[in-house]
């Protein structure tokens, strides 16, 4: 009988609210595409970071010159382009990138051509519908692993194993909307979780059989799930967002009769559709923020809270709660939400961490000042 994780809908935490005072940032928009992921590496090789998303790359430092990728399929509101993740996939030294997409269900690489041609399209694999996708050290040896957010779809992560190669292992049958990556149970091999609940990993991630632990009560959860101690007690905690409902959420690890529990606490239950976050060192204090905020329009607007202003925020732990630090808020047009997959890099070699965001509210840098 594997163990059931259940969940204790209480004690919240106090939520502080703040306009953001330590740190402020100006917005330089790029584009009005309403493509939904932006991903930022060296695409031309002259040490700048460029920006990548939908059908375009955009020179840096300025962001103003951009050249055309290839043209991404369309369905509705939606283009098929729901990550942005850079790999050397053909090994020959020039950065290309990994995405793919809901319709079609594909997991692609498209290959950067060294110059200003369009960039070759290649099949990986046929996952099913793609949420979206993120990359991860599973088995600590240095290269990033391919895992898709395929959601009612068998779990399954992608090795890199040489040039243009890419190896196939299933870790469950089936996955619910949402995932994370870390290590829940303390053993030192990091897990993956989604909707549906964790995955326990094996000492040997290929061969090995992973334990799955259900939980109950979610839905639709963000991409990714945050894995890391907030409290300091030696055991992983999880950030939560929804992303197609209200509410932003922190889970408080504990032990109940021998099992793995989890107690939760609200961040901010008052805003919709956080679909995604990056848990970084924005300040340079040496203690990571929560960088998220609302996916405009996710599901073309019929999700709850669909219709609200749309905002990007910046949340700072204090020990005991998050304090939530306004980045952009505002109307359609004034505010700036947070897209499927964004990036927090530095973006013009100033030491100081910028955020590069897309979505169907158009393409935009803040650049922290």
């Amino acid at each position: 009988m594997k163990p059931f994780l259940t969940l204790a809908l209480f004690a919240f935490s106090s939520v502080s609210f703040a306009q953001s005072k330590n740190l402020r940032f100006e917005k330089q928009l790029i584009a009005f595409e309403s493509y939904e992921s932006a991903g930022a590496f060296d695409v031309d090789g002259d040490g700048y970071l460029d920006l990548v998303s939908g059908s375009y790359w955009y020179r840096g430092p300025e962001f103003l010159d951009r050249q055309l990728i290839g043209q991404v399929k369309r369905f509705g509101e939606y283009y098929e382009d729901f990550a942005t993740i850079p790999m050397d996939v053909n090994g020959d030294g020039k950065m290309d990138f990994i995405t793919g997409g809901w319709f079609e269900g594909k997991l692609i690489w498209k290959e950067n051509p060294g110059g200003n041609g369009e960039w070759k399209e290649h099949l990986i694999a046929e996952t099913g519908n793609i949420e979206t996708i993120r990359a991860w050290d599973l088995d600590g040896d240095g290269t990033l692993e391919i895992v898709p957010n395929t959601p009612r779809k068998p779990l399954a992560f992608y090795k890199w194993v040489g040039p243009n190669q890419f190896e196939k292992y299933q870790v469950f049958e089936t996955q619910g909307h949402g995932m994370g990556f870390g290590d829940i149970n303390g053993d030192g091999w990091g897990d993956l979780i989604s909707s549906m609940g964790w995955y326990e990993a094996p000492a040997d991630l290929r061969h090995g059989e992973w334990i799955f632990h259900p939980m109950d009560g979610f839905k639709d959860l963000s991409i990714p799930i945050i894995v890391t101690d907030l409290n300091g007690d030696g055991k992983n905690d999880l950030i939560l967002g929804h992303g197609h409902d209200y509410g932003l959420y922190w889970m408080e690890q504990i032990d109940r009769d021998g099992r793995i529990d989890f107690q939760k606490h609200d961040i901010d239950p008052y805003h919709s559709q956080y679909h995604t976050m990056e848990w970084v060192d924005l300040d340079g204090d040496g203690k990571n923020e929560l960088v998220t905020g609302k996916r405009y329009r996710a599901h073309n607007g019929k999700d709850p809270g669909g219709k609200d202003e749309v905002g990007l925020y910046y949340f700072k732990w204090d020990g005991k709660s998050f304090v939530k630090n306004v980045i952009s808020y505002g109307p359609f047009g004034e505010g700036k939400g947070s897209g499927i997959y964004f990036e927090v890099k530095d973006l013009n070699r100033d030491g100081k961490l910028d955020i590069a965001v897309a979505g169907k509210d158009g393409l935009a840098v803040f650049f922290q000042k």
